[in-house]
């Protein structure tokens, strides 16, 4: 994707999605520039993962918009998403297992219109940039969970994508790898340029990277600002009542890394 046509903007506005006859999302907008990192929170159920689907072609939406810019994106395949510079990564990793990394990465770029040459050119350097080169040929089905994640961004940065949405990337990490992974969004946001939506879990980390979070519950948006905001948020609070019990102690109060 040429650096000329990017887009500076991934906006879902007002949207609402049904499941039979269930609203997961109730008129929910959120946007996202290049180059800023946006945090998205809640919890268990509250919709996160049914609004990345929406605004990478997963899921159809019932009402609302998903703009790149101002060109409508719903009701295109999540293939089109991603051509036209809307890349993610999935809670799961879906990489190829029985594929070496090196190839996971070949046939993403061969998937956006790269030539074999040149996809083995856009993995190697994309391996290279995330200091993943001594994993090229491991196969992807025996990786080690953190770096079946890393693999799993690195195949989404695949041709320099515009936005990046991360689901629940730092999911089973260590305090120590969620800080490496927080050293990678940061450079994905300011050597690629991407807008990041950080969809997660992990609070402490949200609050230390993102300048803007978004909150949901039971598919609204009950709060959205700067951490400070958040962390002062007495909704938020409220929100997370009723999760794991180190999250319901002191849901808000990590400190900046």
């Amino acid at each position: 994707m040429s650096t000329r046509a990017m887009p500076n903007c991934l906006q879902a506005d007002d949207v609402s999605v049904t499941f039979a006859g269930l609203r997961a999302l109730k008129h929910v907008s959120l946007r996202l520039e290049r180059g800023q990192i946006v945090g998205l929170i809640g919890p268990n159920g509250a919709g996160k993962t049914t609004l990345v689907n929406v605004l990478t072609g997963f899921n159809a939406l019932n009402t609302g918009r998903v703009l790149l810019d101002t060109t409508v994106l719903h009701g295109l395949t999540a293939d089109a998403f991603r051509r036209q510079g809307v890349a993610r990564t999935f809670q799961g990793g879906r990489l190829f297992r029985n594929l070496s990394v090196q190839d996971n990465l070949e046939v993403t770029a061969v998937g956006l219109g790269m030539s074999r040459r040149a996809a083995m050119a856009e993995a190697q350097r994309v391996l290279q940039w995330m200091d993943l080169t001594h994993l090229a040929d491991r196969l992807a089905g025996v990786l080690p969970y953190t770096d079946e994640r890393r693999v799993g961004i690195a195949r989404a940065i695949i041709g320099r994508p515009a936005f990046l949405l991360l689901d629940e990337p730092a999911a089973g990490m260590s305090e120590h790898e969620a800080a490496d992974l927080r050293a990678i969004i940061a450079r994905i946001a300011q050597e690629i340029g991407c807008g990041v939506l950080l969809i997660e879990h992990n609070v402490r980390l949200v609050l230390s990277i993102c300048s803007y979070i978004v909150v949901l519950d039971t598919g609204e948006v009950i709060e959205q600002g700067d951490p400070d905001r958040i962390r002062q948020s007495e909704r938020v609070r409220h929100a997370y009542m009723g999760t794991a019990a180190e999250t319901v102690a002191d849901p808000l109060a990590a400190e900046d890394a």
